[in-house]
């Protein structure tokens, strides 16, 4: 009995043995299966990269990274156009099918894959311009409730608030007018006049404005004038008040040798212009 049931065990063992090498050898073949899709998907993948960075291309826009200035100058790039508008909806499409592959990979047992696409999957996120939930919408029928598609995605905020606006539709109903029509010509700058040369003159400021009287601009106002109600009214047919005593000069003394000389005698002194009145009382002639 022993010797049938030793090798019945030994039988037992060898199966057991066999099926762990079975196993390991078909995870090896899956692995290795799994290594070749996700080689086949970083391929694929660069070079979408490289067509999106290729001269004149407004593709690398749809990364959303550049700022919101370059943003608005990449807005008018990829919307300048119906057909650079469907090449937009294209590419966007490609990296959505790349990450759902990874994705799909992902949920056979490959760890390794969506590590490599991560920034893929953040640049879809981002999602700038409402492509991606456009795409979603139109291929998985995807709406802000109810979406199966941003399972594959780690923070889907922006994803569904553009599948509850719109917002890729707004953006084609503000440019599509502006397709087809040509583009309003710049306006040349205006040349400038060249400037003769000339003699070096000083600089002299210039002369206070007057009007077509010559009358001087008004006068500034830290100055002030009385006004003509402090000034007593003045008749040229009224005669002029006399002075009082005070202001009165005396009577002018002649030298008697003077007198002769003129011709006057002392009853009738020469007459001598009269003076004006000076503007200060004059002393009488007591005080002399």
């Amino acid at each position: 009995m022993r010797g049938r049931l030793l090798p019945s065990a030994a039988a037992v063992v060898l199966a057991a043995l066999a099926g762990v090498a079975a196993v390991a050898i078909i995870q090896h073949v899956a692995a290795t299966e799994q290594g070749h899709e996700r080689l086949a998907l970083i391929a694929r993948n660069a070079e979408l990269t490289r067509t999106a960075l290729a001269p004149g291309s407004a593709l690398a826009c749809l990364d959303g990274e550049a700022g919101e200035k370059a943003g608005d100058a990449c807005e008018e790039a990829v919307f300048v156009s119906a057909p650079a508008v469907a090449a937009a909806v294209t590419f966007e499409g490609e990296r959505l099918s790349i990450l759902k592959a990874a994705f799909d990979l992902s949920r056979q047992g490959d760890s390794q894959v969506m590590p490599a696409f991560a920034g893929l999957r953040r640049a879809v996120e981002l999602d700038r311009y409402g492509l991606a939930a456009h795409v979603l919408a139109v291929r998985e029928g995807c709406t802000a409730m109810q979406c199966a598609a941003l399972a594959m995605f780690n923070d889907a905020t922006v994803l569904k608030a553009n599948l509850k606006a719109e917002a890729f539709e707004t953006y084609v109903a503000h440019y599509a007018p502006k397709w087809g029509k040509p583009a309003e010509p710049a306006q040349p700058p205006a040349a400038a006049a060249p400037k003769e040369a000339g003699p070096a003159v000083a600089s002299v400021a210039p002369a206070e404005p007057h009007d077509t009287q010559g009358t001087a601009r008004p006068v500034d106002k830290k100055w002030t004038f009385p006004s003509s109600d402090s000034i007593p009214a003045v008749s040229i047919m009224k005669a002029e008040p006399a002075l009082p005593k005070a202001a009165q000069l005396p009577e002018p003394k002649i030298d008697p040798d003077l007198a002769k000389s003129l011709g006057a005698t002392p009853e009738a002194p020469p007459r001598l212009p009269p003076q004006r009145p000076q503007s200060g009382a004059a002393p009488s002639a007591d005080s002399r």
